[in-house]
Formats: structure tokens, sequence, C-alpha cells
């Protein structure tokens, strides 16, 4: 499947105009809740990291078994964003001893 980094903006839009969002909001963001649904059902991509940016902002990495990745970013007050999406997603471990 070829997927454009720009797919999952134009699907969380159509969410958040079925939802019934204001105009004003950003297409690229809604709630989490939906957005990792979102996520799930169109691509298959579950979590496979996260950490911490600013204070109470959640970075997370979603990917599929088919190397689909999106970045997601959520803010304390649920609100999550897409900040980035790409292909051929690959697990890299670092060995100890072995550099990558």
């Amino acid at each position: 499947m070829i997927r454009t980094p720009l797919v999952p903006f134009a699907i969380l839009g159509a969410i958040i105009a079925l939802g019934g969002t204001p105009a004003s909001a950003q297409s690229s963001c809604g709630p989490r809740e939906q957005l990792v649904k979102m996520l799930a059902d169109q691509y298959k991509e579950d979590p496979v990291g996260m950490g911490l940016a600013q204070p109470g902002q959640v970075i997370e990495v979603f990917a599929s078994s088919n190397g689909s990745w999106t970045m997601v970013m959520t803010m304390p007050d649920g609100k999550a964003c897409l900040i980035a999406a790409g292909d051929n997603w690959e697990i890299v471990t670092k060995i100890k001893g072995n550099p990558i």
C-alpha cells in the first residue's frame, strides 16, 4: 500500500469536521482517542515508542507491520496532533558493544 504523509491529515480533518469541531480548529489535531482509533483502523498502526517532550507533552510513534508510521504529540488536555508520517519503519535496537 502506498501512503503519502498527508493522508492521515486528510482523514483526521474529516473526523474533526464530522465531529462538529469549529472550522477554525487545525485539521491535523483532535481528541487523542479518535486519532489512535483512526491509526489502528485505517493503517493498522499501534504504539511502538513514546517519550516526554515539553512539560506535559507526550510524543508517540505508531507503526504497522507493513512499515507505515505516524508520530503524534499529545497535550495535557488530551488534544493530539499528527506531526510526521512516513513509510519503511524499522525497529532498531542497540546491542551493547555494537554501535548503530
